[in-house]
């Protein structure tokens, strides 16, 4: 079975799409700075609950310090190179997006009404995530089982690390795990069997439902 049949290119237009927004940050005012993260799409629950639904996708190019952006764009490039030769352009925008958009959510839904949320960390985990689901399709294979352990750890790791640390988004980071496993689940690898079209769909109906339930309880308890 071959992995490295494609190029990264949806890598490396998401590091690059990333790092601009982050220079035209720190241009226009600092990318620490609370009114320059707003304008450029961070994420606060009182503005979603106002109707700017887009802040559930922006902040995932949004950095917040130099090291926020450092260490988030060395995982999109590391992790990038690795998954998207994989699974193909489509699938891995597809898993991007999706998990960055349930992280975001289930920040909203559960997360601090005063917080203000940026950084691609709900991909990311959702990356990582993403690798657990193939290991879970492809039992048969080791070289998938032990990325799926590897990253496992990654995310058990991380989510612990957050319990321990201020200002970290762990609502975001668990969110967008749950996102790319199940969209691993429901698209799996290209040109190989795949998962029963049931499992599939019935994935896609839990994003679906569990997507709605956040945006709802967000909707709810901050409105």
């Amino acid at each position: 079975m071959s992995y490295r049949q494609e190029k990264p290119y949806v890598t490396w237009f998401l590091l690059i799409l990333t790092l601009g927004v982050f220079a035209a940050e720190t241009l226009s005012g600092g990318s620490q700075n609370i009114n320059t993260l707003l304008i450029f799409g961070a994420k606060t629950n009182n503005l979603v609950q106002e109707g700017q639904w887009w802040r559930l996708i922006t902040p995932m190019f949004v950095h917040i310090g130099v090291l926020h952006i450092l260490m988030n764009g060395f995982s999109i490039y590391y992790v990038g190179q690795i998954l998207e030769p994989m699974v193909g352009h489509v699938r891995f925008a597809v898993i991007y997006f999706l998990s960055g958009i349930m992280g975001n959510l289930a920040s909203f839904a559960f997360g601090s009404n005063n917080a203000i949320s940026a950084g691609a960390s709900t991909s990311l985990f959702g990356l990582f995530a993403a690798f657990l689901a193939l290991a879970v399709i492809y039992k048969e294979n080791r070289f998938l089982g032990e990325l799926g352990k590897s990253f496992l750890a990654l995310i058990v790791i991380n989510l612990a690390l957050d319990l321990t640390m201020s200002g970290i988004d762990i609502w975001g980071h668990i969110g967008g795990a749950i996102g790319g496993f199940l969209v691993g689940l429901a698209l799996g690898l290209p040109g190989i069997k795949r998962p029963k079209t049931i499992f599939r769909i019935l994935a896609l109906v839990i994003i679906a439902a569990i997507s709605y339930y956040m945006y709802i309880r967000g909707m709810v308890v901050y409105g």
